[in-house]
């Protein structure tokens, strides 16, 4: 094996003593480039957007359009009515689920009618709190849902939009509450009778929904819904299990019930915004 020593190296290659530098002269005098920052992950709020912008792509001039209650049906509210005041949509019917819906909708400029008026609608949009691998939902934390089931019961297509936090393996499944709309009088006995039905499940407990209200230790007046009905949340610690639709049937057969949060075979597609982008799921 040939050797060469350091001198003829010197000779032999011009400027040798840059192939020993950990940078060229001129590089290091410039610094270290600037790290380049990962693009941070869409906030939940953002997701809720990019679903809400995704179903009102579905809208066309001219519709009856159920307007659905909630901080992710609220992203479409804002949306329609942008729309309608640049001129891209035109003759929109909104009809409201619900008193905070219906001043939002006011305020950007969508106009509105009811089921009276208008007892079929085209299409529903409208958020969910829990959605299944069946697409069923629960819905009504927000105390909405009578008049969300009346309107989007009465539409030809649902559009249900999420961000994936919503998405459960069954009803209940997220530990929190599944509501159940009953009517003020004698509010305990239909509570103690919702209870009844649940007896022996595991993790299982019923309470009356109390309004907001800053150091009572959760002990304020009922919650009253539009209706001027109250609510009482049910809560499953491992989820409901067994048939839904003889658990919604033995639910609205008791005396006192108005209406239960379980939407069942009622979305036609959910559309779920997540960090790797949007997911559509058409009811089979």
């Amino acid at each position: 094996m040939r050797t060469v020593c350091s001198e003829t190296l010197d000779m032999a290659v011009p400027f040798a003593h840059l192939l020993y530098s950990e940078k060229p002269p001129i590089l290091a005098s410039l610094g270290s480039p600037p790290a380049v920052e990962r693009p941070a992950a869409p906030a939940q709020d953002d997701l809720k957007r990019i679903a809400a912008h995704r179903a009102v792509e579905l809208l066309e001039s001219g519709m009856v359009v159920g307007l659905g209650t909630g901080s992710t049906a609220a992203h479409a509210l804002d949306r329609i009515g942008e729309l309608l005041r640049r001129g891209v949509l035109r003759d929109i019917v909104g009809i409201p689920t619900s008193k905070k819906t219906e001043a939002h909708a006011a305020a950007v400029g969508i106009p509105l009618s009811d089921l009276h008026a208008h007892p079929i609608v085209d299409i529903s949009i409208d958020g969910a709190d829990e959605v299944d691998p069946s697409l069923n939902l629960v819905k009504g934390r927000g105390g909405s849902l009578l008049r969300e089931k009346m309107i989007e019961g009465a539409s030809r297509r649902f559009v249900v939009i999420v961000d994936e936090s919503k998405m459960v393996p069954c009803l209940g499944g997220s530990g929190l509450a599944v509501p159940v709309e009953v009517i003020p009088f004698c509010w305990g006995h239909t509570l103690g009778r919702l209870r009844s039905l649940f007896d022996g499940e595991p993790g299982f407990d019923a309470k009356l929904r109390r309004a907001a209200s800053t150091g009572d230790g959760g002990k304020g007046e009922p919650f009253v819904t539009d209706n001027r009905n109250y609510i009482v949340d049910l809560f499953f610690d491992n989820g409901i299990h067994g048939d839904l639709d003889l658990i919604s049937d033995k639910i609205l057969r008791i005396t006192g019930v108005v209406e239960h949060g379980m939407f069942l075979g009622m979305a036609s597609s959910v559309i779920i915004a997540g960090k790797d982008g949007v997911t559509v799921l058409d009811k089979q």
